[in-house]
Parts: C-alpha cells; structure tokens; sequence
C-alpha cells in the first residue's frame, strides 16, 4: 500500500510538470492611427529593448493610419515619438520611454495603437487602445 501511494505521488508530480507551449514572440506587424487633429511627421516606434525594433513610419495625417510595419516583437506599451508643428515650428512629441521588464509580449500578431496629444505643454503623447487586427500568417 505504501508503494502504491510513493508511486502514485511521483507520478502524479511528474504529469504536472508538463510545460504549457506559448506562441511565439514576433513577428508584429504594427501601425500607429492618429487620433489627433494635428499631422503626426516622422513617427518614430520603439518596440522592445532591441535596438532593431526601431523604425521610422513617416507622416502621418489627422484621423489616418499608417501603413504595416514589421518588428521582431511589440508589447502593449511602447515609446512612440513624432514630430508636430506647433505655431509654425516642429516640436518632438513623445509617450515617453518604456520599461519592458514585466510586459507580456503581443506575440504573432498584426495590431494598431491608436494615438493621441495627451498634453500640449508637455509634449506628451499617449496610446488610448491597441486593437488585434488578425493573426500574422507566416509562410
């Protein structure tokens, strides 16, 4: 009896060590809907820590989207910077830098931020949703 009770523990241990599969991290395909009734000009997304999640998406006009965008991975918050011309001069915009230490990445994904001016005086940005458009395909 004591057999049977050692072995049903060591194999009940052993059956709830399976690891749960995750997706994996990238790629994302993102763009940046401007939510503002100001031109978004040289739109910068910052991603994730790696320096090769960094790209510039151009201009963006009021109330448009830019295109697609493909980065190796993206969470739901990232450092989004752009440049608005405020009383006839280009004045940098910015979300402000991320901490990615604790944020679960979006994984395989095609998604949208839709972003704002939180702030005129201070220069601020803010993503007010991110919306899953579809699953990335990858052939």
């Amino acid at each position: 009896m004591k057999k049977l009770i050692v072995i049903s523990f060591i194999l009940l241990a052993v059956l709830a060590c399976k690891k749960k599969p995750f997706s994996p991290e990238g790629p994302t395909d993102v763009r940046i809907r401007n939510l503002s009734d100001q031109t978004f000009q040289e739109v910068i997304v910052t991603s994730s820590e790696k320096t090769e999640d960094v790209d510039t998406l151009g201009n963006i006009s009021s109330g448009s989207v830019s295109d697609y965008f493909r980065f190796t991975k993206a969470y739901p918050k990232v450092e989004i910077s752009a440049k608005i011309n405020v009383g006839g001069s280009l004045l940098t915009f910015t979300t402000g830098k991320v901490d990615y230490t604790y944020q679960q990445y979006i994984g395989q994904d095609r998604i949208t931020y839709e972003v704002y001016i939180s702030s005129m005086p201070d220069k601020t940005l803010s993503i007010s949703n991110v919306i899953p458009e579809e699953p990335l395909v990858i052939k």
